[in-house]
């Protein structure tokens, strides 16, 4: 009985012990580097964001070491950061893309295994050739797509989700299929389309810039119901009579994901620290030099809303590729 008595007493201390540790780490957070997880290519949106906010970050007192982890649209890099300890000291980029393949089943993943920080942007979708193109306008393109049926390449950053139904929605518009070259990140099609190795790309603004203000890429139509203001020339897919919103309304949209079980108080404090640096005035010309909208939603209602988005994108990607 004794025994018994010792073992339990042992397993009540060892547990407040825990406790106390769990609570002078949630205290004392950020201790150290935390890893912030880019699960695409180096050079992409995503990448170029982080790399914007990490100084920003750094003054507010958390110093992040970004890593850059692509493949399986997002899904190899958010595996790991779904599988890291729930401390705080491992973060990822969850995006539209990567909550595509998850509602359409193409992941093991589950929106379950993340406990959800911050948005970080809204992104408008872009279609561009190469600066060397020949193709000047949007209409040009949809009458390149008629006269060569089925062989157009569009380059996407992954498959299966929104850039791929924006370019499935322009061969739609062509009346023709077309051939979908995935890559695992935004700065590999951009460099494959410098290089003429495919005729077109479904791309972010912020991501394709710089390349279009040298005349290396050139934007043909937005996939928006209003033109940009960073863009303002170029025209919407819905000015030249092509719906690209058949089935519903999508949003591309970027947002700081942690392990599930995550501890409320680093939540907390993540959230806060993200939410000022981004809604910094560095961030915020940032956002507008590039095209993309800021609205950092967070708690419950980033919860909401990545449910929506994957029910909306689940949606759309069903009745697109279903009748391909």
């Amino acid at each position: 009985m004794k025994l018994v008595k010792n073992i339990f007493g042992s397993a009540l201390v060892a547990a407040a012990l825990l406790a106390g540790v769990t609570q002078a780490t949630a205290a004392e957070y950020p201790d150290k580097e935390v890893r912030w997880v880019i699960p695409w290519n180096a050079g992409g949106s995503n990448d170029i964001m982080a790399r914007y906010l990490q100084p920003i970050l750094a003054k507010q007192g958390i110093d992040v070491v970004i890593e850059n982890v692509a493949g399986g649209t997002g899904a190899v890099g958010m595996g790991q950061v779904a599988t890291a300890r729930p401390d705080g000291y491992t973060i990822g980029n969850g995006t539209s893309s990567t909550l595509a393949i998850i509602a359409q089943g193409k992941t093991p993943l589950k929106n379950e295994q993340f406990t959800h920080i911050i948005r970080v942007s809204v992104d408008p979708l872009i279609l561009v050739v190469p600066g060397k193109s020949n193709i000047k306008t949007l209409e040009e393109f949809v009458d390149h797509m008629k006269a060569n049926p089925g062989k157009v390449t569009i380059a996407t950053p992954g498959a299966n989700n929104i850039n791929h139904i924006f370019a499935a929605m322009t061969a739609k518009g062509a009346g023709v299929d077309f051939r979908h070259v995935p890559y695992p990140g935004g700065s590999r099609v951009i460099s494959e389309l410098m290089g003429q190795q495919v005729e077109a790309g479904v791309l972010k603004p912020s991501e394709t810039i710089e390349q279009i203000k040298s005349g290396h890429l050139r934007p043909l139509g937005v996939f928006a119901n209003n033109r940009l203001e960073v863009l303002p020339n170029v025209p919407t897919f819905k000015e030249k009579g092509i719906d690209v919103f058949p089935h519903g309304p999508m949003v591309q949209m970027a947002y700081i994901a942690a392990p599930a079980k995550l501890d409320p108080k680093v939540r907390a404090m993540l959230t806060a620290k993200f939410k000022a640096a981004i809604e910094s005035p560095e961030f915020t010309a940032f956002a507008e030099k590039n095209g993309f909208l800021i609205d950092p939603i967070s708690g419950a209602e980033l919860d909401a809303e990545v449910v929506e988005v994957s029910k909306a994108i689940a949606t759309v990607a069903k009745q697109t590729f279903s009748n391909k």
